[in-house]
């Protein structure tokens, strides 16, 4: 029993590992595949004419001063809830990169303090914690958060105050018009939405699709509109879409009803914590076409909890563990020394990425203080990191690469 017991321990940890796309370079190998997210294509940077004008009103706050012998930056993060895995890697990851950045000096001699608040994934009680540190702590900047609905009144709060934030993993396109002190490390759901249509009707050739969206979810309904829009642009036909709420568990009414109308493609915009059981259900409907969504779907519990309904499908992201490039190699290798495992899904990449723009702001602002940080990171340019070389446009958006990731079995002894 205990035999079987271990194996079974070490088969759950190596598929959680590779659903970021980690390979086990110090566990015991199996000599079999393991289902994993492997990187499919890269897509670059483009304009896809979503979202409308973006209007960045100029904040009238006043913003903090450093005071002290430290540069004190705030960060929120779901620590606690549903988004709790997502929460904890962008922690991770972003008190990697200011630890790095304070052994080799810090900031013109002074070291960088990073202040976390916990969100709980709650939009109130993140609007709460970002109080908190522009009025109480005097953060200079914010780092944070990763799900939009969060985001959102979080970074009307910054852009009062006259501090600026820099999101982690936060995609709807919508909060661009925040105003000039909101930033963004990932891209926008106008680029992804686009990207998977492109991807969708090209590469899939898919051409009468299905839409499953989470009408309670910011994040999906904004992907969704924009997936649909570049989709149909391109000549698809969006054939049916249906809708559901955060904490369904049974949907096999709406795959039921997606499936009467025939589509050969069904697109789910919403988060992992529905995506598992929707795959797994689709299967006993018998909505046997291809499935994909977005960056909502990175987790270290999908694979798991899609099972067999999942693979075959894809999802677009930010980063994975797997990709060839040295940054990634460095990142992937210092964060498992430090932590003593490699980064569980994309947000620990993404709040590296967030430290490390506002890092080489601080190296470069005209002085300690909001606004000029704020200037700094406005002329981000060509800054390699982890999840890609950034450059921050206008608008505050990163303008970097996308990826697709595909669900199929991995063998880890190959590499």
């Amino acid at each position: 029993m205990k035999q079987k017991l271990l194996l079974a321990c070490i088969s759950a940890a190596l598929v959680a590992g590779l659903v970021a796309g980690c390979k086990p370079k110090d566990g015991p190998a199996t000599g079999e595949p393991v289902p994993a997210w492997v990187p499919f294509s890269e897509v670059e940077w483009f304009d896809a004419g979503l979202g409308g004008e973006v209007v960045r009103p100029v904040s009238t706050g006043a913003g903090n001063t450093m005071e002290g012998d430290t540069i004190k930056i705030g960060m929120i993060a779901s620590l606690s809830g549903a988004e709790k895995p997502w929460g904890d890697e962008s922690k991770k990851g972003a008190q990697l990169a200011i630890d790095q950045a304070n052994e080799a000096g810090g900031i013109n001699g002074k070291q960088i303090e990073l202040i976390v608040e916990d969100t709980g994934g709650l939009p109130a009680t993140g609007k709460t914690a970002t109080e908190r540190l522009v009025s109480s702590k005097k953060v200079l900047a914010v780092l944070g958060e990763v799900a939009s609905g969060v985001t959102g009144p979080s970074a009307e709060v910054c852009q009062s105050a006259g501090v600026p934030i820099i999101s982690v993993g936060s995609t709807r396109t919508a909060l661009s018009n925040t105003g000039n002190m909101f930033f963004r490390v990932c891209y926008t759901d106008a680029f992804q939405g686009a990207m998977l249509a492109k991807f969708a009707y090209d590469d899939l050739g898919i051409k009468n699709v299905a839409i499953l969206t989470d009408k309670q979810l910011p994040y999906s309904v904004g992907l969704s509109d924009d997936f649909r829009a570049f989709f149909t642009k391109l000549g698809g036909t969006v054939v049916a879409e249906d809708f559901y709420e955060k904490g369904t568990t049974d949907f096999k009414g709406q795959l039921t009803n997606l499936k009467a109308k025939n589509p050969d493609g069904l697109f789910c915009s919403g988060y992992f914590t529905e995506i598992g059981p929707i795959a797994r259900q689709r299967a006993a409907v018998g909505l046997d076409v291809p499935m994909f969504g977005g960056d909502g779907w990175d987790s270290s519990e999908l694979l798991n909890s899609g099972g067999e309904g999942i693979m075959g499908s894809y999802y677009s992201n930010h980063y994975s563990n797997l990709q060839d490039r040295e940054q990634v190699k460095n990142f992937v290798s210092t964060f498992k020394a430090k932590y003593g495992s490699e980064p569980a899904n994309a947000m620990g990449a993404l709040g590296y990425d967030a430290a490390l723009v506002l890092i080489d702001a601080l190296k470069r602002a005209a002085a300690m203080d909001s606004a000029s940080i704020r200037d700094a990171i406005a002329t981000t340019s060509g800054l390699e990191a982890v999840s890609g070389t950034i450059t921050i446009g206008p608008d505050g958006n990163a303008q970097k690469a996308g990826l697709i990731l595909k669900a199929e079995m991995y063998d880890p002894s190959k590499e």
